[in-house]
């Protein structure tokens, strides 16, 4: 079995391999750092490299730790029948990754955000890293699986929804039935789907 794939097979089911006791020690210190946080080299190089992540100039890995739970409601300051209240038990329609990668994309404006995976979570906060590209660093212009990144179309993805957990939000990760208000995107189709 090779290393990559030993890594894999740990992560599949964190609980039941080593994985468990490196994120109890681990956890203990990314509790103690800033919310977005640049790291030498990726957690999980398995699925980092799986995403398109290489160790070279232009490429960078940033921890993101984000909330955990449905949507923070403040309570309604007039009058409202008990049923309309709306409080507790609400979901919002980004998910916590995608907060993750947005909140990369903020502290880092010059950069991309590539893709993004999961890396742990207690019973306060979730972990993601985000894999993050500069377009405009020589080695990733002349690269050709990173230079489509370099043709100015690529702005933003992360706020716009380009990514995978961006994609997945949106719905266009489905096909078939329950998909069709999903295309081109849910402002085309009148807000009809998520």
């Amino acid at each position: 079995m090779s290393m990559y794939n030993y890594v894999k097979e740990a992560w599949k089911v964190p609980a039941n391999s080593y994985v468990k006791e490196l994120q109890w020690a681990r956890m203990q210190d990314w509790r103690k750092e800033p919310s977005v946080l640049r790291i030498e080299r990726p957690t999980r190089i398995d699925r980092a490299r799986n995403l398109g992540y290489k160790a070279k100039q232009g490429i960078v890995v940033v921890r993101v730790s984000v909330r955990r739970g449905g949507l923070r409601k403040p309570r309604p300051k007039h009058s409202k029948k008990p049923a309309t209240l709306g409080i507790n038990k609400i979901t919002m329609a980004k998910s916590i990754q995608r907060i993750a990668e947005e909140r990369a994309a903020k502290r880092y404006p010059n950069m991309e955000v590539l893709n993004s995976y999961w890396v742990g979570q207690d019973g306060k906060q979730k972990w993601y890293e985000i894999i993050l590209v500069d377009p405009c660093h020589p080695s990733i212009k002349n690269d050709k699986s990173y230079s489509w990144l370099s043709t100015g179309n690529h702005k933003g993805r992360a706020n716009r929804g380009l990514t995978s957990a961006g994609k997945k939000g949106r719905g266009l990760m489905y096909k078939g039935k329950g998909a069709e208000k999903a295309r081109p995107g849910v402002r085309a189709n009148g807000k009809k789907t998520k």
